[in-house]
């Protein structure tokens, strides 16, 4: 048995999982998974779901399942097959006497600090009131997910994992978790049955294999266990038909591959490292140097400003770390032409207040 403890769990559910051959959302198997949420809760553990499935369940009610399309008629199917999927939802759970909450996120919910803080009090409130938050990206506004940035909602289950404090990531899929060689070519193939650190022999183990609907592939999931990882969060991937295989999971039993946590990263500054950057400020050698040993952003340090961005927006510092600017992208090269005059007097002086990113805001990237 695993000795994990969960007190809150994500459970994300892939598309060739969540739909059956037709291309339909299977109801059965979802009521399934409500039985299970409903028996976690009694042990006292929340579960939040992260649902794929809207583009599979409308391209099947549609007739398009199988067909290829553009970006504008994914999101024709989503807008169809998300109304399909939450009312499976809602009626699976209903059985069990519980309510479901949809939340519908854009990768900029994670990029805004309000934005995300509203988040978790909506999540910490449906959990209050009994319900069970359901979350989806947006897909018929946003192509993140439609252009594979989140691979099948597989980072987006990572982020929601990271921001909401969980304990566990459940990832469900078609596979029984992560071989050392490919289980379809290679009868040796073993399942790696725990993980402690993700290297470039586990990255290469994952490959690039994607299957029938789903997007996200091995790749994708191993790029968001690493998210949760770094967040002091487990994550499991698993055969998501296996019988009972959340509950099984949850109880600690060996099922997929586990991935250990390690706690990285404080709340705060998962926000600043998985934000979307509104822009770059590149610095020079000096600089990187200072702020790895612990130093603030000064103007005299920085080279160039890229992107338009304000007060409080997360960008990149070079290609080593981000952080959260002090000053808007208009004022930071004046700044730097002021840094530059006093210089030239001999006065080695930086104006009072002109920190552009102060050290507590500056995450370095692992």
């Amino acid at each position: 048995m695993r000795d994990i403890s969960v007190t809150r769990a994500v459970i994300k559910i892939g598309t060739n999982t969540i739909c059956g051959p037709d291309g339909q959302v299977d109801s059965a198997y979802l009521d399934a998974i409500a039985r299970q949420v409903v028996e976690l809760e009694r042990m006292g553990v929340q579960s939040i779901i992260v649902t794929s499935g809207a583009i599979g369940s409308g391209s099947g009610e549609l007739g398009l399942d199988g067909v290829q399309k553009d970006i504008p008629q994914k999101q024709a199917c989503a807008a169809v097959g998300q109304a399909a999927l939450m009312l499976t939802y809602r009626e699976v759970f209903a059985r069990y006497g519980r309510s479901v909450g949809q939340l519908l996120l854009t990768y900029d919910s994670f990029s805004d600090r309000k934005v995300y803080l509203n988040l978790r009090k909506t999540v910490d409130t449906l959990f209050g009131l009994g319900v069970i938050p359901v979350i989806n990206e947006n897909d018929v506004i946003s192509t993140d997910e439609i252009g594979e940035t989140f691979g099948d909602n597989d980072k987006l289950s990572a982020l929601v994992a990271s921001k909401v404090d969980a304990d566990l990531l459940i990832m469900l899929t078609d596979v029984d978790g992560l071989y050392d060689r490919n289980p379809d070519t290679d009868r040796d193939a073993r399942l790696i049955e725990t993980v402690d650190e993700i290297t470039k022999d586990i990255e290469m183990m994952a490959g690039d294999g994607k299957s029938g609907r789903s997007k996200g592939g091995m790749r994708s999931k191993i790029n968001a266990a690493r998210i949760v990882m770094g967040s002091g969060c487990n994550a499991v991937i698993a055969r998501g038909r296996e019988e009972d295989v959340v509950m099984r999971i949850v109880k600690g039993e060996p099922i997929g591959t586990l991935f250990s946590a390690r706690s990285l990263y404080t709340n705060r500054e998962r926000w600043i490292l998985y934000a979307s950057p509104r822009g770059k400020v590149m610095v020079d050698e000096g600089a990187e140097r200072a702020l790895r040993e612990g130093g603030s952003l000064l103007p005299c340090g920085i080279t160039a400003v890229e992107g338009r961005f304000k007060v409080g927006d997360v960008v990149r510092l070079g290609t080593f770390a981000k952080g959260v600017v002090n000053f808007p992208s208009g004022e930071i090269m004046h700044l730097k032409e002021e840094c530059e005059k006093e210089k030239r007097k001999g006065n080695g002086k930086v104006h009072n207040g002109s920190v552009v990113v102060d050290h507590c805001n500056i995450v370095f990237h692992s």
